[in-house]
């Protein structure tokens, strides 16, 4: 959050600047009126107004920013819309072509989701959860993993042999690992190192 001082010969025109300075409307931020000034006697001894101006924390302004100006760079029109609940932060994509964002199996998404993460999160507490979502994509991949954590569970009693799945990041670890944690044949853990590490479901 930025803070900064301004002094000017009133209160108002001090705030003014300061607004101007930090391009924020005055609902945005928190004024502590420092001096308030004197006009002194005859012209002398007159004292400027003193006031400091904080931003205040909005996750949702800071990271639609983060994203236009990535946006910008990677020169893609992207539509961002934004939710606040609790303490979680949800943001929908829209577009033409969505898939050049997420990627890979998720992978640039994922990337985008880490770095708005790292963004918002920076020096404010209490700690902010981010999903960013686009076409749906996350409930689509969780109920391919869902479905993939059934089939190789069926595998695995089958054949008596553990399968390694392939790594994951530990979003989709936890869907497998809650895919199958009742499940009364099969037992699932995670190993190895981020951001190589694997599930591996293997018999009771």
């Amino acid at each position: 959050m930025k803070e900064i001082q301004k002094s000017a010969k009133t209160v108002d025109k001090a705030i003014e600047e300061a607004l101007l300075e930090l391009n924020a409307a005055r609902e945005d931020v928190e004024i502590e009126v420092i001096s308030e000034g004197s006009r002194g006697f005859l012209g002398f001894g007159s004292k400027d107004a003193v006031v400091k101006v904080t931003e205040k924390f909005n996750p949702e302004k800071i990271a639609k920013n983060f994203l236009r100006e990535m946006f910008i760079a990677m020169g893609i029109i992207v539509n961002i819309e934004t939710q606040l609940k609790d303490k979680q932060l949800l943001i929908n994509l829209t577009g033409d072509d969505m898939g050049i964002l997420i990627g890979k199996r998720g992978q640039t998404l994922d990337s985008i989701q880490y770095l708005v993460n790292l963004v918002v999160n920076k020096g404010n507490a209490p700690y902010l959860s981010i999903t960013i979502d686009t076409e749906n994509y996350r409930q689509r991949r969780k109920e391919t993993l869902e479905s993939l954590a059934y089939n190789l569970a069926k595998k695995v009693r089958q054949t008596g042999k553990k399968v390694v799945l392939e790594p994951m990041n530990p979003y989709e670890r936890r869907i497998i690992h809650s895919s199958l944690q009742n499940n009364r044949y099969v037992t699932t853990y995670s190993e190895g190192e981020e951001p190589f590490r694997n599930v591996v479901i293997t018999l009771k």
